[in-house]
């Protein structure tokens, strides 16, 4: 039976697949996680580090538009990560 379900490119560098890692967003190529490299730079890695750490299969260029893309992410979303309302 053929899965009807398509890889969806979320940029040029970044696929969710649901063949892959459960669709969960990975580097194209790859079964890095996008959200693992996330973390990494909000922990304050190095972009360098991270290049090295998955062994030189992403590059600076993918980790900016997975930084881009969580960006665009935050902007549309952001009203569900309030903490608290806001008072008048």
């Amino acid at each position: 039976m053929k899965s009807h379900y398509k890889p969806k490119l979320l940029g040029r560098y970044i696929v969710a697949d649901p063949k892959i890692c459960h669709g969960q967003p990975t580097f194209r190529g790859t079964r890095i996680f996008v959200a693992d490299v996330l973390d990494q730079v909000a922990s304050g890695m190095a972009w360098e580090a991270i290049i090295e750490e998955w062994n030189g299969s992403i590059t600076k260029e993918a980790i900016t538009e997975a930084v881009q893309l969580a960006l665009q992410a935050l902007l549309r979303h952001a009203d569900e990560f309030v903490l608290e309302p806001r008072t008048p």
